[in-house]
């Protein structure tokens, strides 16, 4: 796998054309924009990204105002996104930024990468796209450029391959123009040399490209061998008091919806009696919801939700856990999108 010439010349000429520089992280490049861009646009898209990140930075414009915020209202603004500990990871550097760093950055990629949630790659765009440094990145977009440039064919995920990956990227990292030029590889990997429809045709490094000559571009980069997603099943409880309200529960900080509130659940056959004895309340009507499924990145999840109309009991609560909120004022929290689905139709009834 040997570097060739021009090949960030090509690859900067084709972005001065057909890059993309309009993207609202794209205007005031400072590394507090270009840092929650990063992690809002780990696994999701440019154009769901969008609307979260500018509404994001209406109501935390800066890293003391997001180091000030709760954790709640943090989540809140980032329910729908997924993978939340993107979030939760985002305030807990931003104290570390506002209150130990002076709001600053740290100069260093080393500095960078000891703020939580931010690795390798993303503190090098950081770096390089706010501060023109010489920082290479490797993310998924970069990997599959280089992944079918140079026809690797062992599975990126290995840490030979990868490293060796990296070992291309900084190779091709220009000494001048580094913020355009880390751009320059997202974009051509987000519009060109995309997974599954590459317009080959169209890409500034089409004549060495091997993937390319081999005839099957798709084939690269080698795709992690698939495992069986297994399923599982649980039954959400919408338990409304006569006001109204609907209780939630906060989950754990850590873990799937970490921090953020939920339903409670239950896996009891005989779930009329096993709510009843677990909150202390008694169920006068009970009626299944529609069922759906749910996807995690490892998982199937089942979920039948239950409406439950009860005679609340005052002792429900548990240090905070458990909380009494009107179907409006859910809708503010920081809620998993299954729970927003089956709250939703309710706002209406």
């Amino acid at each position: 796998m040997q570097p060739i010439d021009n090949f960030a010349d090509r690859v900067l000429t084709w972005f001065d054309q057909h890059g993309r520089k309009d993207l609202p992280w794209q205007m005031d490049k400072t590394p507090y924009r270009v840092w929650i861009s990063e992690i809002m646009l780990q696994q999701t898209q440019v154009v769901t990204v969008i609307p979260y990140y500018q509404k994001f930075m209406t109501n935390f414009p800066d890293v003391y105002r997001l180091a000030d915020a709760p954790e709640d209202e943090v989540l809140a603004h980032w329910s729908g996104l997924g993978y939340y500990a993107r979030a939760r990871n985002l305030h807990k550097a931003a104290k570390v930024l506002a209150n130990e760093l002076d709001g600053t950055f740290p100069a260093s990629l080393e500095g960078v990468c000891e703020l939580s949630g931010i690795g390798r790659s993303t503190a090098a765009a950081i770096l390089s796209i706010s501060r023109n440094e010489q920082t290479a990145i490797l993310d998924g977009n970069v990997k599959r450029v280089l992944g079918r440039f140079h026809a690797i064919d062992t599975w990126p995920g290995e840490k030979k391959t990868e490293n060796a990956m990296w070992e291309l990227a900084e190779s091709y990292m220009p000494a001048k123009r580094c913020g355009d030029y880390t751009q320059a590889m997202m974009d051509l990997g987000a519009t060109l040399c995309t997974r599954s429809k590459p317009q080959c045709l169209l890409c500034p490094i089409q004549e060495d490209c091997q993937a390319l000559a081999s005839g099957t571009p798709t084939d690269y980069p080698i795709k992690k061998p698939k495992k069986s997603i297994p399923t599982r099943q649980t039954d959400m409880l919408v338990l409304q008091n006569p006001d109204g309200k609907v209780l939630l529960e906060k989950r754990p900080s850590t873990g799937i919806w970490g921090g953020l509130w939920s339903l409670p659940e239950s896996q009891d056959e005989a779930i009329t009696l096993a709510t009843e004895q677990r909150f202390k309340v008694t169920i006068e009507n009970l009626s299944a919801l529609t069922g759906f499924r749910h996807t995690f990145s490892h998982y199937h999840l089942e979920i039948t939700p239950y409406l439950a109309s009860i005679q609340a009991s005052d002792e429900i609560g548990e240090d905070g856990k458990y909380q009494w909120y009107t179907l409006e004022e859910a809708m503010t929290l920081g809620l998993p999108t299954p729970i927003r689905k089956i709250l939703t139709p309710l706002l209406d009834k």
